[in-house]
């Protein structure tokens, strides 16, 4: 159970003041139009002027973040309880039009009770006009970045709070739809402890971070480096664009791949990217173990990265830790969204012995998540590198597949089956998983004289052995080819990118000859 502490919240303006740089804010804020407030109403509007200094419950504005001009939209939670009539709701869309319309990232930090009970019904049916502001914004391209601070209840948490692109919150804030008071007046009894809680909200992957009001400006830099690029220096070739497949036979390379010390997703992070803001869970309640979700940038290149994570060496494959179930691949489609809407380039990183295999993993969709991971990878529409790092078994490893681009390690593999499955269905025993890796071509090598893989990156043998030095060659060579993509049109691309897995198996399709007409 969590502990209560008497925590003191920032209210509006300081919060605008530890956020922006020194100096930078600038208000955008009309004087307010009143509805016609009845005369108790406006004996309460009156007070909450005269306690807070300021005219209603947001405070809207732009300033700047290290230097980079960003909009704020701030709730002041001393007025009225941070709640929204209508004169706040039209502040509020006002700002995110005039975000819109400049091409600002925009910065929301609500704090509030939800809407104007004071004014009814109109008041809360202006959750509808800011979610559609919020929404011309996202499909503008535009970062919307949401900071959730205590309380964040009601009508606010069910429209403008919860639709952010990146969602952090503040730390040990209440958040949730429904207030704890008015549930305890419905029910008769308390809420449960500790469910409305922005630690247990990222526990369940409902929101990216928990962060204190004095880091904010940390994680909105790091985001906002990675989200907003101006044009790049060419790059020059890398050195990987020449190697050659390994030598190694199938066999050999699937037991390199399955060393506990080769690394993973996590590492080529740490070494082959520069930036990284990692994210959390689906956002809509759900976050697997077996799948890193992250903003990353690659050298100059900037992406959104979905990848199978190992099983770190303390744990064991057979303890299930990070097998993929039907959540990760829902977290997979919230990063493939997040590339379309913020008109990144996607990388995808595939490592896995196969998808969950449980009771849970199947009543939960498990192979309609893989058909529409493969639906939404192979029409996206944004630029898609995809790597094939080490294991790549079954469903699981098809669904993160599908790419403009495909680059694999020397040692990486891909089979409708782990070997031992594949001897298993054929013989009915495992003992011929050599022969039958050997036999269904599931090496790099045959991958890239099939035309899946275009790009190699050579293991000095065996990445194992240099993890640092394997995820440098392998970020550059990740560089180079979102570059390359980044050049060209999406409407250019996905033809491309139909038209080589349609091709894939073309020359068994012309053996067999076109159907006749007659």
């Amino acid at each position: 159970m969590l502990t209560q502490q008497k925590v003191r919240h920032l209210d509006a303006a300081e919060l605008i003041a530890a956020v922006l740089d020194p100096g930078s804010y600038r208000s955008w804020d009309a004087p307010i139009v009143d509805p016609d407030p009845g005369p108790e109403y406006r004996q309460e509007l009156a007070a909450a002027r005269a306690k807070t200094g300021v005219d209603e419950s947001v405070l809207t504005g732009v300033g700047l973040i290290r230097g980079r001009r960003v909009a704020v939209i701030i709730s002041e939670f001393r007025f009225l309880a941070g709640s929204i009539g209508q004169a706040a709701a039209e502040r509020i869309v006002n700002a995110v039009e005039r975000a819109t319309h400049e091409g600002l990232p925009l910065l929301a930090g609500p704090a509030s009770g939800g809407t104007r009970m004071q004014e009814g019904t109109i008041a809360f049916l202006s959750m509808v006009k800011i979610g559609a502001a919020v929404r011309t914004h996202r499909q503008s391209g535009l970062p919307y970045l949401v900071y959730l601070r205590h309380p964040t209840t009601g009508g606010v948490m069910a429209s403008w709070g919860s639709l952010g692109h990146i969602t952090a919150a503040e730390p040990g804030a209440l958040l949730g739809f429904l207030g704890p008071r008015v549930y305890e007046a419905l029910h008769g009894t308390p809420f449960p402890e500790n469910v409305q809680t922005a630690e247990n909200l990222f526990d369940k992957g409902l929101i990216d971070a928990v962060v204190p009001p004095r880091q904010l400006s940390d994680v909105v830099d790091r985001a906002l480096s990675i989200l907003v690029t101006g044009p790049h220096a060419p790059i020059s070739a890398p050195a990987t664009l020449s190697v050659e497949p390994s030598g190694a036979g199938a066999w050999e390379s699937i037991g390199i791949s399955r060393d506990p010390r080769r690394p993973d997703v996590r590492q080529l992070l740490a070494y082959g990217a520069r930036d990284v803001l990692p994210l959390n869970g689906t956002g809509q309640g759900e976050k697997d173990p077996g799948l890193q979700l992250a903003l990353a940038r690659f050298g100059q290149q900037s992406c959104v990265v979905i990848g199978h994570t190992r099983p770190r060496p303390s744990r064991t494959a057979a303890s299930g830790q990070s097998a993929m179930g039907p959540a990760s691949l829902r977290e997979a489609r919230r990063g493939m969204r997040l590339a379309e809407e913020l008109r990144l380039p996607l990388l995808t990183i595939i490592d896995t012995a196969g998808a969950a295999l449980s009771q849970e993993a199947e009543e939960g969709g498990l192979a309609g998540e893989i058909a529409r991971s493969l639906h939404d990878l192979i029409g996206l529409n944004a630029p898609t590198v995809s790597v094939l790092l080490g294991q790549g078994a079954g469903g699981g490893a098809l669904a993160l597949l599908p790419a403009d681009r495909t680059i694999a390690a020397q040692h990486a593999w891909l089979s409708p089956l782990p070997p031992e499955g594949a001897s298993a269905i054929v013989h009915r025993n495992t003992d011929f998983a050599p022969a039958m890796s050997e036999a269904q071509g599931v090496n790099v090598a045959s991958l890239h004289a099939n035309g899946l893989v275009e790009h190699i990156v050579d293991e000095r043998p065996d990445a194992a052995d240099e993890a640092q030095a394997f995820c440098r060659r392998l970020g550059r060579a990740i560089e180079y080819e979102l570059a390359t993509l980044a050049s060209a049109g999406v409407n250019e691309l996905l033809p491309r990118r139909l038209a080589k897995y349609r091709n894939l198996g073309s020359v068994l399709g012309a053996a067999a000859g076109t159907p006749s007409s007659g």
